[in-house]
């Protein structure tokens, strides 16, 4: 991952926590009911998670109590427009931002010296079957300070009308009671502390549930598509819901999503953009093994290309030039049938979210596209980078090299 460090391609822009907020950290960890850290320095995303820590418990999603209850930390008001690396909904990172519009100052005030601790509650204690998920609606984001700092003030100034009343103010304990309470929380008097709920409307989303689950609303029919096995063979047995179900690997999707104008194709305009030559270069990548050449050498030099590709077995030429072959073909003889030239992979990688959709269900679509076909690294890598970087361990040093400089060119 150095490699990728250095291009500023791998969790750039994390945040860096230790010392006190360490401290703070672990409090919010024990209030949510997990067991604290013991790293002295580790680094959050947007909403607090850490990959140091993931790994650390070896539970990606540590901050989850089951699947249904997921959490967040805000232990500082740098966490503001943060990236989320690891969100187990696609919608996790706008509900951060609707957070700090409503709240973006009272955080920056308690974070001074104290940490939030922040349920997104569905009101689903707990997930029983797949079609569970058809539940989600509102979100409500509710917060609780470490410490009970909020109970502390009420407390403080409880104190201070007690103080203020008859002739309290020559009682040595109350004295004694509010200097205790200042020297351990401060003056709270003008600290406003006071976080109200926060309720976000979900649309269509995805969810890493049940092994990732995508559920496209504002539709035709509410689809649902499943991309573990297990989930989808136990959701296809639910007689109840009016609602269409695909598990992500069959052909049959894409030809139900085009039905549904929520995506589009146009070989004829993509042949020659970035993103073809892209994807035709990656899947060609995919079958070079101990070559002469770095493969980003042969990848960009349009002779070593030729000479290479004439190298490679047949039936691994069909497939990197299927489409330039179909269009040919398609030319001559409009019987000729996309799916019988076309490679299925390719054939779905170049395909767009309908040109009619909002851009938050854009990003949601451009998403399932990377999942069902992984082929073009800049998608996959803007869509998906944990798999993204679980899939980039495994290439050679030089298909390494052509991944990062495509990135960075095309960004």
């Amino acid at each position: 991952m150095d490699k990728l460090k250095q291009a500023n391609l791998y969790r750039s822009e994390l945040i860096s926590i230790n010392g006190k907020l360490v401290e703070r950290y672990n409090k919010c960890l024990e209030k949510l009911g997990f067991t604290p850290t013991k790293l002295t320095s580790f680094s959050i995303d947007g909403i607090g998670w850490s990959p140091e820590i993931a790994e650390e418990k070896k539970e990606i999603f540590y901050l989850n109590n089951g699947e249904a209850n997921s959490h967040c930390i805000l232990i500082s008001p740098l966490q503001k427009g943060l990236p989320v690396y690891n969100p187990f909904h696609s919608f996790d990172r706008e509900v951060m931002k609707r957070v700090f519009i409503m709240h973006g100052k009272k955080i920056q005030n308690i974070t001074r010296d104290s940490a939030i601790c922040v349920d997104f509650d569905q009101k689903i204690d707990v997930f029983y079957e797949p079609l569970d998920i058809l539940k989600y609606k509102d979100v409500v984001v509710s917060f609780r300070l470490i410490d009970d700092l909020d109970k502390a003030k009420k407390e403080q100034l409880a104190l201070i009308d007690k103080f203020n009343s008859d002739n309290n103010f020559i009682d040595e304990n109350i004295h004694q009671e509010l200097l205790d309470s200042a020297k351990k929380y401060g003056d709270l008097r003008e600290r406003k502390l006071k976080l109200n709920p926060v309720t976000f409307t979900t649309d269509s989303f995805y969810t890493k549930a049940f092994g990732g689950v995508y559920l496209l609303r504002n539709f035709i029919s509410p689809i649902i598509v499943f991309e573990s096995k297990d989930a989808y063979k136990e959701a296809i047995k639910d007689t109840v819901h009016d609602i269409i179900m695909f598990h992500i690997s069959q052909p049959e999707l894409i030809d139900q999503l085009k039905e549904h104008l929520i995506i589009e194709s146009n070989f004829n305009t993509e042949v020659g953009s970035k993103r073809y030559e892209r994807v035709k270069k990656f899947i060609f990548s995919e079958s070079l093994k101990e070559t002469q050449h770095p493969i980003s050498n042969i990848l960009e030099d349009k002779m070593l290309f030729k000479s290479y590709l004439n190298k490679v077995p047949l039936e691994v030429r069909k497939k990197v030039m299927s489409v330039e072959r179909y269009l040919e073909k398609k030319s001559i003889s409009n019987d000729i049938k996309i799916k019988d030239i076309v490679d299925e992979q390719f054939y779905v990688a170049l395909h767009n979210p309908h040109s009619s959709l909002r851009a938050n269900h854009q990003d949601l679509i451009w998403k399932l596209l990377v999942n069902i076909s992984p082929l073009d690294v800049l998608f996959w890598y803007w869509y998906d980078k944990e798999d993204f970087y679980n899939q980039y361990k495994n290439w050679d040093d030089s298909k390494q090299d052509w991944v990062i400089e495509t990135i960075k060119n095309n960004i």
